[in-house]
């Protein structure tokens, strides 16, 4: 979503954009704070990381690829300074917080062995959480507030959406898997009788279980064949599998059906409430883009054919800064 509002604005940080940046490695300004190359680099590095090696980018790829990084880096400290006027920025402990919360999905260690492996700098990787965590709080604490959703609204999207919350036949399934047809035939004749999934790993221990539900539709065609004419509370006879074999118990059978205002409330209420964050936004991010003073490093803008850069008019909207050259300073 944000993606969306920041290409769409591309047009008005651009056209915003004049003067250039006079010290080294500084290739942005916004309301006279530097944004550095470093920080354009190590965005385009991520951006990279997936593709390494794949292809070598065309210069106007690589154009495309620094105007829409660099218009996000644009964007995020807008973001902060909107959070600083509003005594509401991003602390030292809530950055701790959150990268503490990132490290506990890591064994000790693990995370600095990773970052020196993927050949990423701590104080960049913190720069962009705490950039993360800014745009967080600007939708949670200053957007949201100002949103509001009326019944009506949810009455109408409902309506107008109806196709969404249909519900088809669905199926309700207990799967037991197990090495050889002899156990897995035992193991379905004690669920049967006991109705006790879990002690059937406890009396078969080679005896695998899980419940699935799937769409009617959605059945493979082995599946199809052993669960017809099935009720519930009844079992299919044992197939082969790939892996050892498997049985079927059909545990429950829902019609379809449409699902009613009342329990489709709250993802009306989501969709509503993602449009609406998604426009306050936007309208947010045209005001501030206006209202600010944004400078570009002439280095960043794109030649034009038959023009010296120093001639080059003010860049169309559409149009997207260019590759950096030599150190991103002043030309």
């Amino acid at each position: 979503m944000i993606k969306r509002i920041l290409i769409c604005c591309a047009m008005f940080l651009l056209l915003g954009c004049s003067g250039d940046a006079d010290e080294l490695g500084i290739i942005a300004r916004v309301n006279g704070v530097p944004i550095q190359l470093s920080q354009l680099e190590f965005q385009h590095d991520q951006f990279q990381a997936d593709t390494a090696g794949a292809f070598v980018p065309s210069v106007e790829k690589l154009r495309q690829e620094y105007g829409e990084i660099l218009t996000d880096l644009i964007v995020q400290e807008l973001v902060v300074q909107e959070l600083a006027r509003r005594d509401l920025p991003v602390t030292d402990r809530e950055l701790l917080k959150a990268e503490e919360t990132v490290r506990a999905d890591y064994p000790e260690g693990a995370f600095d062995q990773m970052l020196v492996e993927e050949y990423i700098d701590l104080k960049a990787w913190r720069k962009q959480l705490k950039a993360h965590l800014a745009m967080k709080k600007f939708y949670q604490q200053v957007l949201r507030p100002q949103i509001k959703i009326d019944y009506k609204e949810a009455e109408q999207y409902y309506r107008e959406h109806i196709s969404d919350f249909y519900l088809p036949e669905s199926l309700r399934i207990l799967v037991v898997r197990g090495p050889s047809r002899e156990i897995v035939g035992k193991a379905v004749e004690k669920f049967l009788a006991e109705r006790d999934s879990v002690n059937l790993e406890t009396a078969f221990g080679e005896v695998e279980t899980r419940e699935v539900v799937v769409r009617e539709g959605k059945l493979s065609a082995t599946w199809k064949n052993a669960m017809n004419g099935l009720k519930p509370g009844q079992a299919s006879g044992v197939l082969t599998d790939r892996f050892g074999f498997e049985a079927l118990v059909l545990l429950e059978r829902s019609p379809a059906k449409m699902l009613p205002p009342a329990q489709a409330y709250p993802i009306v209420e989501k969709a509503l409430l993602e449009n609406k964050m998604r426009d306050a936004f936007g309208a947010w991010l045209k005001k501030a883009v206006a209202a600010a003073d944004i400078q570009v490093s002439s280095h960043l803008l794109p030649e034009r054919d038959g023009m010296e850069e120093e001639e080059a008019p003010a860049i169309p909207g559409d149009d997207l800064p260019g590759e950096p050259e030599g150190n991103g300073s002043d030309g």
